[in-house]
């Protein structure tokens, strides 16, 4: 992992480029109600969990604070106040930069630690399988009935038994114009131009989301299971390699603003936000298809102050906080009501908000069993 950029320079980056995947480090001064990173904070003398059938009784520390385990850009301050206004309950937020460091985080434990956790769909699949997420009380939830059709019942989480949807985003390629000229619309471009862009190039640091990308190109499923097809797929990526810069998730924005790089695959909410100060970016989601992911809210068992989560869970839930939520991250909304209340040019950005006969070509990253073992292995040893 790269070494961080000071205080004061992360939060000035964090202001201009929101990003689904960056693990920030955040001053006191910057956010007011809320501590981040390496919270001090006591969970234990005043906190017992009994654990039954995936669920747990609670005698919380501090009933009048909620404690996050999100992504950095969740971590939204004005949104963190409109709670706080609205509940009297504080947010103390920890932040992480992927679902694995949050997951082995739970593994060794540290699920008495937070009140609600953020795990992304099929995070949210190996955590019931785990044993990790508690069963939510449907009596305890209001406003999952203006939740879109997609998630009513997703795949990673039937009956949203244990986790309720947050946000939504696509994963696509953003480029410099400066750089290239043509209008590239599909992943083939990355092939088809890998001699002129060499090291100009980044990918992914993620072995589902790079990998997938790869078979969606060949005309295979981002979730493929066969082992010639994934096979094929990392033949594929060593085709690319040598023109590849780096994989990097984060890290490559001035760079690619510059123009010392061309093209970056990224996830939507970099690929929107960057262009709008930096007009010479472009970002687009492949016609191929893509993956789309949706970050999602969960309890964990043996959480403290639960009666908040389901506070900030239903407060996330309420139209007009899922819209300031979609408006200020700029991800998609899977709440109807939300979306109705947003501006005309964001429900009609096709980018933000991909046209349906786009998102039939969609996949969200689902758990591939056994296989995972195959694509660690080639994923080791492309990155070699």
């Amino acid at each position: 992992m790269n070494s961080r950029k000071s205080q004061s320079q992360v939060g000035k980056r964090l202001k201009r480029y929101p990003n689904r995947r960056r693990f920030l480090q955040f001053s006191a001064a910057a956010i007011s109600t809320v501590a981040l990173s390496n919270c001090a904070r006591n969970l234990s003398g005043g906190q017992t969990a009994t654990e039954s059938d995936n669920t747990a009784t609670y005698t919380a520390v501090d009933n009048q604070t909620l404690y996050l385990y999100t992504w950095a850009d969740y971590s939204n301050d004005a949104l963190f106040q409109r709670f706080t206004a609205q509940t009297g309950i504080k947010v103390v937020a920890d932040v992480f930069d992927s679902n694995e460091t949050m997951l082995a985080k739970l593994q060794a434990g540290g699920g008495n630690q937070y009140s609600v956790i953020y795990p992304s769909d099929y995070m949210v699949r190996q955590m019931i399988d785990s044993n990790l997420l508690t069963r939510l009380d449907s009596t305890k939830i209001k406003g999952t009935e203006n939740l879109m059709p997609r998630w009513e019942s997703p795949v990673y989480d039937p009956d949203a038994a244990y986790s309720v949807p947050f946000n939504w985003g696509t994963t696509g390629l953003i480029y410099n114009t400066d750089v290239i000229t043509s209008q590239p619309d599909d992943w083939d471009f990355l092939w088809e131009n890998a001699e002129p862009l060499s090291g100009k190039i980044t990918l992914l640091d993620d072995v589902r989301e790079t990998m997938g990308m790869v078979l969606k190109s060949l005309g295979y499923s981002y979730n493929a299971t066969d082992p010639a097809q994934i096979e094929a797929a990392y033949q594929r990526l060593r085709e690319l390699r040598p023109a590849i810069a780096a994989f990097k998730t984060y890290g490559w924005e001035d760079q690619l603003i510059a123009g010392d790089l061309a093209i970056c695959m990224t996830y939507s909410t970099l690929g929107l936000a960057l262009p709008e100060t930096n007009s010479q970016l472009r970002y687009f989601i492949p016609k191929s298809g893509t993956s789309i992911w949706t970050d999602t809210m969960a309890i964990p068992v043996g959480a403290p102050n639960p009666e908040a989560a389901y506070a900030w869970i239903n407060f996330n839930l309420e139209p007009e906080t899922a819209a300031f939520a979609a408006t200020e991250i700029k991800l998609g909304t899977p709440n109807k009501a939300a979306f109705e209340l947003l501006p005309a040019e964001v429900k009609s950005n096709p980018k933000q908000y991909p046209p349906e006969d786009l998102v039939k070509n969609f996949e969200g990253i689902a758990p591939v069993g056994d296989a995972l073992a195959l694509y660690d292995r080639y994923w080791t040893q492309v990155r070699a």
